[in-house]
């Protein structure tokens, strides 16, 4: 498919009493309504990094879409910083398609979701209860909560988490005391130290958001520590049959240590739904390289298309 010229520009909007700063890409050549995309990044993300890459290479195939930053992340409003909130990072989307809906260049009746890594479990989750999304894309798709739980693997030893719920609880007893709870640091010290903890994908992890490949200021590098409680008991993929017939299209590349997340959410989908596998490509590849993002965007494309009707 060919590629037109598009405009990029910044937004604001409301989720849940709180301010999301967002991008908003269209077609610079819009004559009438186009179907709308929202863009969800990953988890410490920002709109600048994939999520806006994405974001931007559909509205060159003709959609209309908003990448956003989560609340207390990012640009985006929100106390405490670097607060991960499944409940409020659904919210996110859901405000997002709302947004959609009172722009004049989107067609309200044909919105769609595009979740990557994290927000590939979160939009499934705000899918499944909102019925204004009429299609939903994921590329690398986990549930944070199962990686925190569990590992990017699935084999993680059970004792880290339970360490880690300690540790929030000692820091919400510090913080009612009125002293310095401090916050989980996210990344290691080096990309030695990330590939001794969590292998190849750790080390990819480390080099895309620490080094001049994507790294961006505003990208979180820790987490408030009541991130961890609230993520001990969330399910992102629990409703995913609440998505019913609607279609679900979910993307993985097939060296990505993540795939079992992506392939246990697409069992659970009784609807239309494909599983699109991008041969060579790790989780993080799918971020930002290539021909894998082209792959991905070309598919995603005609999923779309078909979706919610050829933009």
């Amino acid at each position: 498919m060919s590629t037109t010229t598009i405009t990029t520009t910044d937004v604001a909007f409301q989720s849940n009493g709180i301010t999301l700063a967002a991008h908003l890409y269209a077609p610079a050549d819009l004559t009438t309504a186009r179907a709308g995309i929202v863009v969800g990044h990953p988890g410490t993300s920002v709109k600048e990094q994939t999520s806006g890459l994405y974001a931007a290479r559909l509205a060159e195939r003709g959609y209309v879409t908003v990448a956003f930053d989560a609340a207390y992340q990012g640009a985006s409003g929100g106390f405490p910083r670097g607060l991960e909130d499944p409940g409020q990072r659904i919210e996110d989307f859901k405000a997002a398609v709302s947004y959609l809906t009172t722009r004049p260049e989107v067609d309200a009746e044909r919105i769609g979701a595009l979740g990557i890594c994290a927000s590939g479990g979160y939009s499934l989750a705000a899918t499944a209860s909102d019925h204004r999304i009429k299609a939903l894309a994921t590329v690398s798709a986990v549930d944070v909560a199962r990686q925190f739980r569990l590992g990017a693997d699935g084999a993680q030893d059970p004792a880290v988490f339970q360490g880690l719920l300690t540790a929030a609880g000692a820091a919400r007893t510090a913080a009612a005391r009125g002293e310095d709870p401090g916050a989980l640091p996210i990344f290691p010290e080096s990309l030695e130290h990330a590939r001794a903890m969590g292998g190849e994908h750790g080390a990819e992890g480390f080099e895309y958001y620490c080094t001049p490949r994507a790294a961006h200021e505003r990208s979180a590098r820790s987490l408030d520590w009541t991130s961890v409680d609230r993520l001990g008991t969330f399910d992102a993929f629990a409703q995913v049959p609440l998505i019913g017939q609607r279609p679900l299209l979910m993307v993985v590349g097939t060296r990505a240590v993540t795939s079992w997340m992506s392939t246990e959410a697409f069992q659970k989908a009784v609807g239309p739904k494909e599983m699109y596998w991008i041969e060579g490509a790790s989780h993080v590849d799918l971020y930002d390289v290539e021909p894998h993002v082209t792959s991905a965007v070309e598919r995603i494309d005609a999923f779309f298309s078909e979706g919610l009707g050829a933009s």
